[in-house]
């Protein structure tokens, strides 16, 4: 009686494991193409969105201290000849960043969606307008009539000292603040990413141990059942079960580690070289109105000393004790690359070096730096010697030895590993764009063909069992 009870109930549990197998499969091919869609989704904000804006915004900030800087050096060269650098020539650089910062904006206006980032560009389109007004009257009160190097007419530093700081109190805040909000949407978009991604690797290998058996669990009660050794529809089946499990928890795995490398070893050393490099600009523009109006000298040498400190921190050093405490930190660190002793961005950067030839690029551009701190204190010496003439044509000369020659030979050797890591970076969200093509159509495909032949396995010994049932 017990073994006529299993044996008609043969149907209902066939049904029952296939309708489990149905389920699961099911489920398990939700989880994946919900996880291929907001992988997708994820690089599309990353890669096309996020990153360019904050890049965009580091940018703005370096055109916007550039400005300001040539605006200083239109006042402190005049006429004079012979500097090395003319008036002409710091008009010309000042227009090139008025247009680049003009683009800048522009494009931030353009993708601003959410209204705290619209009223952050707003503000920013305000004060820039204000500043350029300010700027304008400052060029045209300091063609009233020439004067020495150094020693601009003082209405024109007086309506200069409004645009500096309308720049330093307004404009710069506005843009550090818009930037802020990027880099923080990307940040919550790569961590939620990231988390996303590890659950759906979860979900996928519970769900798929359970759709596993379900598939082993059918085919080993067919054979029990009606004493065959193998299911062909149902062993494919399940072979297909294992090898899209397998390169879905395989895909998860590398859309995780390509997620993790695009921004935390290639963007992060991205925003922290372009933050340097925009901060650099400003120290740059620090150095101008330092010689440019020395009723503010000492503040503008405290402001040159703590954008120094936030792009390379010596903790404690003074423009006195720098260039000692920076040799020494490099002396140690030829010794053992693995000790940075100084921190700030590029510190940021040295405890980030992932890529080839980063590391050799990052060297550099120390280098190049220190070889620019140097300049400054010689700018500084001139000055304090009484030699203001000879101050201004070393700090605004491209000639080699000369300051400007050396901060560009800095700016290019930055703009040389920034470049490495965006290169690292673009390649990286191409990968994993590049891996999810066709996913979908794939899932889609490979789910059908499963239950199909689930589906024909259960129904060949459905078939054959009522045959001898209706014999019987």
């Amino acid at each position: 009686m017990a073994g006529a009870t299993t044996h008609t109930d043969t149907p209902g549990r066939l049904r029952r494991l296939t309708a489990l197998i149905v389920l699961f499969g099911l489920w398990t091919t939700w989880v994946l193409l919900s996880s291929v869609a907001d992988l997708q989704n994820a690089w599309d904000v990353i890669g096309n969105r996020s990153a360019p804006e904050v890049v965009a915004g580091s940018d703005l900030y370096f055109a916007l201290n550039d400005m300001d800087a040539q605006l200083a050096n239109v006042l402190l060269v005049g006429d004079v000849r012979g500097l090395g650098f003319t008036r002409a020539q710091a008009l010309e650089l000042y227009e090139r960043r008025r247009s680049q910062a003009d683009r800048d904006l522009q494009r931030a206006a353009s993708t601003a969606a959410d209204p705290r980032t619209r009223r952050s560009v707003e503000a920013t389109l305000d004060a820039l307008g204000r500043y350029e007004m300010l700027a304008g009257q400052t060029m045209l009160l300091d063609e009233q009539g020439p004067h020495p190097a150094g020693l601009p007419r003082q209405a024109a530093l007086l309506r200069y000292r409004q645009a500096t700081d309308l720049l330093q109190t307004r404009l710069l805040p506005a843009v550090h603040e818009l930037t802020d909000q990027h880099a923080a949407a990307l940040e919550a978009t790569y961590g939620a990413g990231h988390d996303r991604i590890l659950g759906a690797r979860l979900q996928l290998i519970v769900l798929g141990a359970v759709l596993l058996a379900a598939l082993i669990g059918l085919q080993v009660f067919l054979t029990r059942r009606f004493r065959r050794a193998i299911n062909p529809p149902l062993l494919v089946a399940t072979v297909l079960t294992a090898t899209g499990l397998i390169l879905g928890v395989g895909l998860h795995t590398a859309e995780a580690e390509y997620l993790r490398t695009a921004k935390k070893d290639a963007f992060d050393s991205m925003l922290a070289l372009n933050q340097a490099r925009a901060l650099s600009y400003a120290a740059n523009a620090d150095e101008s109105r330092y010689l440019l109006d020395p009723a503010r000298s000492a503040r503008y040498e405290a402001a040159f000393l703590t954008t120094t400190a936030r792009v390379v921190d010596l903790p404690g050093a003074t423009l006195g004790t720098w260039d000692h405490r920076m040799d020494a930190a490099l002396a140690t660190y030829r010794r053992s690359p693995s000790t940075v002793g100084w921190g700030g961005l590029m510190g940021a950067e040295f405890r980030n070096i992932t890529f080839p030839g980063e590391r050799a690029a990052a060297e550099e551009t120390l280098a190049r730096y220190r070889d620019y701190q140097a300049d400054d204190r010689t700018i500084r010496a001139l000055v304090t010697a009484g030699h203001l003439d000879r101050a201004v044509a070393f700090c605004t000369s491209y000639a080699p030895g000369a300051s400007n020659h050396d901060f560009e030979a800095y700016d290019q050797s930055l703009e040389r590993l920034i470049a490495i890591n965006q290169n690292a970076f673009d390649r990286t969200v191409r990968a994993g764009v590049t891996r999810l093509d066709g996913w979908a159509a794939a899932l889609w495909a490979g789910s059908a063909l499963t239950l199909v032949l689930s589906a024909l396995g259960v129904r060949g010994r459905l078939g054959e069992y009522r045959r001898v049932m209706s014999g019987s």
